[in-house]
């Protein structure tokens, strides 16, 4: 009885016991990779995300003039002063929000503000802008969103500070606040204009 030679089901058992050990835990190690990930991007602040057009220039583009205005935007427009460019709509509520601050801006002076209107209706557009005031210097129609894409824009209102170059130097995401521009934005405009 001694000669007898082990069954199949035998010699299996200690291989496929190694097998379902690490079977059991694999669940666990993946569920732990995912938890770590989720719990650094909970950390991360969404008006932070990196753009890869920072230390670009501006998307080569041209747009007519939004409805009642008479300069349309393109990236020439862009070159020789550092400027603004905020990417509105009629229809974002974020974008009525911050835009008592562009009048501000606007009547200061101190840099000049040039809209993109994304994706909007002409005559709602129009009508936003003459119920709300006007404080772009230049104001371009990119009624299809193509031109927000080549910016990169996630959605609306996003702002950027071009330097003289027309380099894109900062992107803002979001509506713009008053701690934002007194602590990043009319800082690097002050910067760029020197």
């Amino acid at each position: 009885m001694s000669d007898e030679v082990p069954s199949d089901s035998a010699s299996a058992a200690p291989a496929s016991g190694k097998g379902g050990r690490l079977a059991v835990y694999t669940p666990l190690v993946v569920f732990l990779v995912m938890a770590v990930f989720l719990g650094i991007g909970l950390t991360l602040d969404p008006r932070e995300v990196p753009s890869p057009l920072i230390g670009k220039a501006v998307p080569v583009f041209s747009l007519p003039a939004v409805k009642g205005r008479e300069l349309g935007l393109a990236n020439t427009d862009l070159k020789g002063e550092v400027s603004l460019v905020n990417v509105f709509a009629s229809w974002c509520v974020a974008c009525r929000e911050e835009h008592p601050l562009w009048m501000q801006i606007a009547k200061s002076k101190v840099v000049p503000i040039h809209g993109l209107n994304y994706k909007d209706k002409p005559d709602d557009a129009q009508a936003w802008l003459k119920d709300l005031g006007d404080p772009y210097t230049r104001t371009g129609a990119d009624i299809s969103g193509r031109v927000g894409i080549d910016w990169g824009v996630y959605g609306v209102p996003e702002t950027f500070v071009i330097d003289r170059n027309g380099v894109i130097a900062y992107k803002h995401i979001g509506a713009i606040t008053r701690q934002a521009l007194d602590e990043t934005i009319m800082p690097l405009v002050r910067k760029l204009q020197q």
